[in-house]
């Protein structure tokens, strides 16, 4: 099987850019494909086998970049809670409602996402391998790493700058060991994961004790 980079690749960039009046289908794909919107269905479609490690990275990913790209983080992080949940629940297939997986996101920013964490992807793949498989097959592991991706899920999903980045990165990396059974990188993500889990704590808190004193502020100069 190929290389997730590859794939991403070709299913996302080389064969849209080939797409052109003269030639009005490549490889079965018709024109109509540069402007139709990528949907979760076409995602599970080609994640194939891969299934959960796959799209822990693939949806990680808009959010795990050090560039902007807003829009991802909610409902992507939504897909991922539900993902993970299955995860602790010992799935071996996702399952997704029929009216989410025919959620469409345009293709063009969708290609530039892609084209920005190849690089990574290939960073990864260049030192990943089966190894400490039982992180990622048996039941403890698999429900340790569900459970941090559930809660690094809901942390991206809180509107607070800094809780998107690190747990978006601590999903992406375990997912990416999830995806070649490599448990050494999947520790690595779960390393991620507590960080992000730390620092969203610290910035709720933070939250929390400034509003607690503004309000006791305003109450002793108004009242």
């Amino acid at each position: 099987m190929a290389k997730l980079s590859t794939e991403l690749q070709r299913h996302f960039i080389d064969e849209i850019d080939q797409l052109s009046p003269a030639a009005p289908e490549v490889n079965d794909r018709p024109l109509y494909l540069r402007e139709r919107a990528v949907t979760l269905d076409e995602i599970l479609a080609l994640a194939g086998e891969r299934t959960f490690g796959f799209l822990f990275v693939l949806l990680a990913l808009p959010s795990a970049l050090p560039v902007p790209a807003p829009g991802y983080s909610v409902p992507f992080g939504i897909v991922m809670l539900l993902l993970a949940l299955q995860l602790i629940r010992g799935a071996e297939q996702p399952w997704l409602p029929q009216k989410w997986r025919e959620k469409g996101f345009e293709r063009t920013k969708v290609k530039g996402v892609v084209k920005a964490g190849i690089p990574w992807l290939r960073r990864i793949e260049a030192i990943s391998r089966p190894r400490l498989t039982a992180v990622c097959t048996s039941v403890p592991g698999r429900t340790v790493i569900g459970i941090a991706i559930a809660l690094m899920s809901i942390s991206m999903m809180v509107p607070i700058p800094g809780t998107n980045t690190l747990p978006a990165m601590g999903i992406f990396v375990t997912g990416f060991g999830l995806l070649d059974d490599d448990g050494a990188i999947s520790l690595g993500g779960l390393t991620l994961c507590v960080l992000g889990g730390l620092l969203t704590s610290l910035i709720l808190l933070f939250g929390y004790e400034t509003v607690k004193f503004g309000i006791e502020w305003i109450r002793q100069t108004v009242f």
